[in-house]
């Protein structure tokens, strides 16, 4: 990857540099454009923040949604409140901002079941004069536009916390069909928090803890591969955490404790097709992905990667939609990426350059929402620039910039050999490629049998931007699982079949 006339470009690999690995399709020659179009206002001003990339208005495209940095609400800058990007469909945006609040990380989802996208935030910057942001981790229902949302947060945030949270997750940790929420602190001392969702706007702590220094980030995931959610946050106290299925957890961070606690930049994604989500972090700018045995046991999945480096966040998503999951890393100005084998080692690396001076900073990487329907994840970076007394952060989407011939549709989630839980919240992520302006609509179904069916409907022409929230059908165990997805244009239509994944009672 090299920058050439304002393009970040990801060169194809060489076929002699492919492994022997089976791959679904062969690798798409990646080329991202950095582009801050209808990106500003606000302006930002230092420090971290979280990104998410979702449909929150419901109109089918992908929207980018934060709570901002430190300047966040009104420290010298614009930025306040709930900020939504509303996406065009097209790879352009216009904010909406609402709420005197800031200054931390953000989750999205339907927490109370009513189709609508909600929020969930852990801030530092908790001074509103109303309901909405006095709380230093709090829930708002939203209503569709992305301009108004109700608090929805009682119990939360009174465990302890006092000085900030931070990084913010959803995830149903007790499989009873409706979103949680987890949140490691800003910095040291309010620790790490989950919470259960009751239902009617009040929650209970489930598991948690206060003290550790703390880098901020939370993501829930399924690091043994039995169903039931897990952890990973980026607390001095410890990195991992398995879940019991009830909203209970219990420290599994056992030898990665001697790597530097706590990481930078975490995230989660199966790596090796086994059903089981590796971690990828920062240590000392170094970039590793670690592998759940058991008990206190991980394996390094780092098989080339560089031994060194100066990135500060990481991301997994399979970014060429091959069927195996890919590593990306920011950090120095720099992004990176490594194509994924699809058994746990990584393809030569190809990187390119943002624009900017001084310190080039990442302090927020997101990878995921494709914003223009050409069938590929889009990027969303945060990069500080400038000098060491005047740098400021400016915000960049990475635009996966080819055009897709025909209409296609792929499968990301559910990954191959991935255990659901009957009753539980889960999400179904897809990547559609639409030639023209009509993105579409997608029907998703569900086989316990395998490809012949018969199948059940999740959801019948749900809008095409690329997730839907399904809750687990019980009363299921089968190891031959399949959704099938299908998209629908005023032109025609395609399908495609995820791989096989198990439902378990």
């Amino acid at each position: 990857m090299s920058l050439l006339a304002g393009l970040v470009l990801c060169a194809p690999v060489p076929q002699e540099q492919l492994p022997a690995a089976p791959r679904i399709k062969p690798p798409h020659p990646l080329l991202y454009v950095p582009s801050v179009e209808g990106l500003k206002p606000p302006t930002f001003e230092g420090g971290r923040t979280e990104f998410e990339m979702g449909d929150v208005d419901g109109d089918g495209n992908v929207d980018i949604v934060s709570v901002g940095d430190h300047g966040s609400p009104f420290i010298g800058t614009d930025q306040h409140g709930v900020m939504v990007w509303l996406g065009n469909g097209q790879g352009g945006f216009s904010v909406v901002m609402t709420g005197d609040l800031g200054y931390g990380g953000i989750a999205l989802g339907d927490v109370n079941g009513d189709g609508l996208m909600d929020v969930g935030y852990g801030v530092h910057h908790d001074y509103s004069s109303d309901d909405l942001g006095d709380q230093l981790l709090e829930v708002a229902l939203g209503d569709g536009t992305a301009a108004s949302w109700t608090p929805w947060d009682d119990g939360l945030a009174t465990s302890g916390e006092t000085w900030g949270m931070f990084g913010t997750d959803f995830g149903d940790v007790d499989s009873d069909g409706d979103l949680d929420v987890g949140s490691n602190s800003f910095g040291c001392c309010a620790g790490t928090h989950v919470y259960l969702n009751h239902g009617d706007g009040t929650w209970t702590q489930s598991f948690g803890f206060l003290g550790g220094n703390s880098n901020m980030d939370f993501v829930f995931c399924d690091f043994d591969g039995d169903g039931h959610l897990d952890f990973a946050t980026a607390n001095g106290t410890g990195l991992a955490y398995r879940g019991d299925g009830a909203g209970g957890f219990v420290n599994a961070t056992g030898a990665l404790a001697t790597i530097g606690l706590p990481v930078r930049g975490l995230d989660a994604g199966d790596v090796d097709g086994d059903g089981r989500d590796e971690l990828a972090f920062v240590d000392g700018g170094v970039v590793q992905v670690w592998s759940y045995v058991s008990g206190d046991l991980w394996a390094p999945k780092s098989l080339g990667l560089p031994p060194g480096g100066s990135y500060d966040l990481a991301q997994l998503h399979d970014l060429d939609v091959n069927g195996t999951v890919d590593l990306a890393a920011f950090g120095n100005g720099e992004l990176s990426i490594w194509r994924g084998d699809g058994v746990g080692g990584w393809l030569p690396r190809t990187g390119g350059s943002l624009p900017g001076s001084g310190s080039k900073n990442g302090e927020a990487f997101r990878v995921g929402g494709d914003v223009d329907h050409n069938g590929f994840a889009d990027m969303v970076v945060l990069q500080e620039q400038g000098g060491a007394f005047s740098s400021v952060n400016t915000m960049y989407l990475l635009r996966e910039a080819s055009t897709p011939a025909v209409l296609s549709i792929a499968a990301v989630e559910p990954t191959a050999n991935r255990v659901w839980r009957g009753g539980q919240v889960r999400f179904v992520d897809w990547h559609s490629g639409v030639p023209g302006s009509d993105a579409g609509t997608v029907t998703v179904e569900l086989s316990t049998t395998g490809t012949a069916g018969p199948w059940t409907t999740l959801g019948a022409g749900v809008p095409n931007n690329g997730r839907l929230q399904v809750v687990v059908p019980s009363a299921v165990d089968s190891i031959d699982c399949r959704v099938r997805l299908t998209v629908q244009t005023t032109t025609g239509s395609a399908t495609a079949f995820s791989s096989a994944f198990a439902i378990a009672p």
